[in-house]
């Protein structure tokens, strides 16, 4: 059975999918971008602006469906250049915290939603 999650702490999303879904013990969020979910404007001009506000989105839809970084098995983060590599992986740190970090993939594409720098999803463990 599943379970759709979904917050006003976090971007609606803009079109036919869901923030996150929980089942079978795991919450698949969508992918974030740096959305404000208050005004649905883009936040930062910058690559470390634009993933601090993305990883602030993915806790949101984490704490909605009952979970928190602490819990994530995988991540995927898209770059529009991967020459932001370094930088992401700098701001992605400070948020995941502690020593055991998730597995990840990281993939440079040609564009994302928006013309954003950045966009994350995330897979994490949660209690049905």
């Amino acid at each position: 059975m599943k379970q759709i999650i979904q917050t006003t702490n976090a971007p609606g999303a803009i079109g036919p999918y869901s923030q996150a879904v929980k089942a079978n013990g795991f919450l698949f969020t969508s992918g974030q971008i740096p959305m404000d979910p208050a005004t649905g404007d883009l936040v930062g001009d910058d690559v470390e602006a634009q993933t601090h506000q993305v990883m602030k989105n993915l806790q949101a839809v984490l704490a909605a469906g009952g979970t928190d970084f602490s819990a994530v098995v995988k991540t995927g983060i898209f770059l529009k250049s991967m020459d932001d590599f370094a930088v992401v992986n700098r701001v992605y740190a400070e948020w995941m915290g502690g020593e055991c970090f998730p597995a990840r993939s990281t993939v440079e594409v040609s564009r994302l939603p928006k013309d954003v720098l950045v966009e994350i999803d995330m897979c994490a463990c949660a209690s049905e």
